[in-house]
């Protein structure tokens, strides 16, 4: 037990220094070897290891699908078709937003990659609407958090390598409260909008601008029926499914709304090889959980937790509270790669399906996303806003709320989470 509370000085000490997370866990991970005696070689053969499952290849690939849908065109119709189908509300583009980023999540996989496709279109919009750049940039945050609940998702994806779950069945788990929490988004920023006035009224709703917009973007309504279609007919794996979206996305792009040209295609390999860097966290992040294994902490972690209590509610919120605090300043793929191996024995102790924990946790990670001061989300749309993080991170607050919601409503009613998994694949054992 000594030497657990000396790594655990020595990580947090890195970290708080400002060593990059991958490097403050490899030597974190290096000391507890020596201290155990056990050889190096055992690190590097974990780590090369890691990255060795195929299924790990769909995050760049929707990562590239996604990019390839946002400068492409598809992106530009998705809001079109929100748009006509919000209708004219106060804070109709607002709204709007959140829609049309539930519909981009269904194509990019990444919280931060929605809000920079659909934030770069709908900000300039609201700023010229007369919305205020703080809530402009918090509405598009906030509903880009969406992109890893709504499936495909590269949270989802990870966590089911590192939960040996079916990515399938995430998937569907993932439905109900990415559309729970997306309805809430919506209701927050009408309420916010209709208070202080902002956004003009625009034209009434008629189904003839609707029905035309649906037509228009036809191509891009069906990009998440022939990705997600195609897993759940069994046509294809996810990794296959994302080998595909990239496909669809080429092909519509180019030949179809012929946005999509040779320099963009070069742009969007580059942002991919930059994004999948991100997953060189997961080769000391594997020798790390297999340490937290050798030491027992999922044990350890049990045993502390359920000797306070062992209410199912109270506990799931304390394992939020602490993925939402380290979320402040720990990238999201990380979190999960470090605290699954923790936090699930603790929670299927007490009955929780690994598949509801494996939202539950993606849908903390989404509250990361929001919060300073590394949250992708917030940066991404201050950029876009031209304001500083410190004013959005308060003008975010009343969204995170819909979020906070979502992760009581997970834990109160875990049947409508399953509900979907369970009717297509069955109740799971």
């Amino acid at each position: 037990m000594n030497e657990l509370v000396i790594l655990v000085i020595v990580f947090v000490f890195a970290v708080a220094m400002g060593i990059p997370l991958f490097v403050s866990v490899g030597l974190t991970t290096a000391l507890a070897l020596f201290m155990i005696d056990i050889p190096y070689t055992l690190m590097a053969q974990i780590s090369f290891s890691s990255l060795q499952p195929f299924p790990l290849l769909t995050i760049p690939l929707f990562v590239l699908s996604g990019r390839l849908m946002e400068v492409g065109g598809l992106a530009e119709r998705l809001i079109d078709i929100a748009r006509k189908m919000v209708g004219s509300y106060r804070g109709a583009t607002g709204m709007m937003t959140v829609v049309a980023c539930m519909m981009f999540s269904a194509l990019s996989g990444s919280g931060p990659a929605t809000t920079a496709a659909i934030g770069s279109i709908t900000i300039p919009r609201m700023l010229k609407e007369g919305y205020t750049a703080r809530f402009a940039g918090a509405v598009a945050a906030a509903g880009g958090a969406l992109g890893s609940m709504i499936p495909p998702s590269n949270l989802l994806i990870l966590y089911g390598l590192l939960a040996e779950q079916s990515i399938p069945r995430l998937f569907l788990a993932g439905f109900v409260p990415g559309f729970f929490v997306a309805t809430l988004l919506v209701i927050i920023a009408y309420i916010i909008a209709r208070r202080r006035g902002f956004g003009e009224i625009g034209e009434p709703f008629s189904w003839k601008p609707f029905t035309d917009a649906v037509w228009e973007g036809k191509w891009s309504l069906g990009a998440p029926i022939v990705i997600l279609g195609g897993i759940y007919s069994g046509a294809f794996t996810p990794t296959e499914a994302a080998g595909v979206a990239v496909f669809y996305a080429l092909f519509v792009g180019m030949f179809i709304y012929k946005g999509l040209t040779w320099i963009k295609v070069y742009e969007s390999l580059r942002f991919t090889a930059l994004m999948s860097g991100l997953l060189i966290i997961i080769a000391p992040s594997y020798a790390f959980g297999q340490l937290s294994a050798f030491y027992d902490v999922g044990t350890a972690t049990r045993e502390l937790i359920t000797s306070y209590t062992t209410n199912v509610f109270l506990v799931m919120m304390f394992i939020g509270i602490i993925y939402i605090i380290v979320g402040t300043f720990m990238e999201s793929l990380a979190q999960l790669v470090l605290f699954t191996p923790v936090f699930l024995p603790v929670a299927v102790s007490l009955g929780v399906d690994p598949v509801l924990f494996g939202i539950f946790s993606v849908m903390c990670a989404e509250i990361g996303f929001l919060t300073p001061p590394l949250g992708g989300n917030l940066n991404i749309s201050a950029k876009l806003a031209n304001i500083t993080i410190e004013d959005l991170s308060v003008a975010v607050l009343p969204f995170i709320l819909a979020y906070i919601i979502g992760l009581v409503f997970l834990v109160v009613l875990p049947e409508a989470t399953l509900f979907l998994p369970n009717l297509v694949y069955g109740v799971s054992q």
